[in-house]
């Protein structure tokens, strides 16, 4: 059984513990609450198995507290992770600025392949689903980017983060089996 180890990092309330809850089908959030250091979510999703060898893989979704004060428990939330989810809210400015810091610190600095990474914009019901171009700098205008709107298009955003999942659990499945081949030789 391959295991993955995903966090979703990103800004104060941008809406990753809503989004968290939706893709692993977990209970729906009323009211906003803050994530109080790092909610860690178990799920299997029946759409990714591992090179169609059919084997089941086993996900670990740590929705982490967007505080800066809980910055010092970012190292070991960081520890042992195969991707990273960036949640930001499209219609809050300073979230643009924001996620830059985000990238570097959990992507840039844990030398986390772009893959690994995914940006996603998420809309809040009734903010309009304004998929205007965001006009991200680099490094960030290379990453994924996709735009979720739980309102009006949950589908897309769950295809896309199935999408995502299959990536991440290629690259584990790969670098096990190359750590199985070095033994081997």
């Amino acid at each position: 059984m391959l295991k993955a180890k995903i966090l979703f990092v990103g800004p104060c309330e941008s809406g990753k513990t809503v989004l968290a809850n939706f893709l692993t089908e977990s209970s729906d959030i009323t009211e906003y609450n803050p994530t109080q250091g790092v909610r860690i979510l178990e799920f299997e999703n029946p759409h990714v198995t591992s090179n169609n060898k059919g084997t089941g893989c086993e996900f670990e979704l740590w929705d982490c507290g967007g505080d800066p004060k809980f910055e010092s428990c970012w190292p070991a939330l960081m520890k042992d992770s195969h991707g990273v989810v960036i949640i930001f809210n499209a219609d809050i400015p300073s979230h643009l600025k924001e996620i830059e810091m985000w990238y570097s610190c959990f992507v840039q600095q844990q030398f986390l392949q772009d893959t690994q990474c995914l940006l996603i914009a998420h809309h809040k019901p009734g903010s309009g689903s304004g998929k205007g171009n965001l006009s991200l700098s680099p490094p960030l205008n290379k990453l994924k980017l996709v735009h979720s709107n739980l309102e009006d298009d949950p589908e897309e955003i769950r295809m896309e983060f199935i999408k995502y999942l299959k990536s991440i659990i290629n690259s584990v499945s790969e670098s096990r089996d190359r750590e199985e081949m070095s033994i081997i030789t």
